[in-house]
């Protein structure tokens, strides 16, 4: 507030200098001192009045009908002032009624030029915190979208779990037993990172790890995996659950249906702050499946949600078999 005001009063000091100075290029009063006296008395009376009347006074009405009296009475407060400090005539001189109209006429334009800044000014206000208002609800609205996306991913691996574990159970209660405590390890790391808003692609690694060793006890020597991510692209901001589905549609369309299994690879750069990833496997390759499951179109809506055009999923076939899905994230 104080900073506010002393930015006013400057303001008004220089304007009421180029009024002085104005006034005696025109040779109403050969002393610039004189008219730089009166300028400043006449200003400053005006400023300090009549902003204490619209600072004080709520009511419109009762604002408006205090100024009609308080501006003309601090000009003249104003006149009576400067001429007492100059000693440059009193009201019986008609420069001295003069001066009224002058501090009238340009008061009145300050008023105005005021009043428009403030007006301005609310208006920018209002615009700024629409547009929040507007963000705000973006955001709430992305963030629905997101957690519908990501509650479309996990059912169909818990699904396959919970069938795998229920299949185990009477054949193998110890192998059983085993694939709970990993669903357990998983689902404890993985409400941990949705409800995080800093994890990073080295948490989103971590939590992927438990979820093939979930697969390893299903699948055995026929699902091997290997990460090859540097530490710098580790610490980046990663948003949770997106890398799983190109693992687990690796897993579901390359390895599975290949006889003797095969290697996933993911490798993760970052290279002029775009985070590049890359999850590759030896599988089967794209044969009849052309990358627009439900898994991958669900990534796909994440990327456009989160990061526009600047987010891109690819997928290529590689020339010794499998297929590699590319991540390109903006940072």
């Amino acid at each position: 507030m104080f900073k506010n005001v002393f930015i006013s009063t400057l303001v008004s000091i220089l304007f009421n200098t180029a009024i002085a100075g104005l006034l005696t290029v025109i040779s109403f009063e050969e002393s610039f001192w004189i008219n730089f006296v009166f300028s400043q008395c006449i200003g400053l009376s005006i400023y300090a009045v009549n902003s204490t009347v619209i600072c004080h006074i709520a009511d419109k009405r009762w604002r408006l009908a205090t100024l009609v009296f308080t501006f003309p009475g601090s000009i003249m407060f104003g006149v009576t002032l400067a001429a007492w400090l100059t000693g440059a005539g009193d009201w019986s001189d008609p420069k001295a009624w003069v001066a009224v109209v002058i501090g009238l006429f340009f008061g009145g334009i300050g008023s105005i030029t005021y009043f428009l800044s403030q007006r301005i000014e609310l208006l920018n206000a209002e615009v700024k915190q629409r547009r929040m208002n507007e963000m705000e609800s973006e955001k709430r609205q992305m963030e629905a979208q997101l957690k519908m996306l990501q509650a479309q991913i996990e059912p169909h691996f818990l699904f396959n779990t919970l069938a795998n574990v229920s299949s185990l159970i009477d054949t193998d209660p110890a192998l059983s037993k085993k694939l709970l405590e990993r669903l357990n390890d998983w689902l404890r790391i993985a409400l941990v990172r949705a409800r995080s808003d800093n994890a990073t692609l080295g948490d989103e690694l971590d939590m992927l790890e438990n979820y093939l060793q979930i697969l390893k006890i299903r699948f055995g020597d026929r699902l091997r995996w290997t990460a090859d991510v540097d530490g710098e692209a580790r610490g980046q901001v990663f948003p949770p659950m997106l890398l799983q589905p190109l693992v687990e549609n690796a897993v579901r369309h390359g390895i599975e249906p290949k006889i003797g299994g095969g290697e996933i690879i993911i490798r993760a750069t970052l290279v002029e702050k775009v985070l590049h990833i890359k999850v590759s496997d030896t599988g089967v390759g794209l044969l009849n499946n052309d990358g627009a499951g439900t898994g991958l179109a669900n990534v796909r809506a994440r990327l456009a949600t989160l990061f526009g055009e600047r987010g891109r999923l690819t997928l290529e076939g590689n020339v010794n078999g499998g297929v590699t899905a590319m991540l390109e994230l903006p940072r």
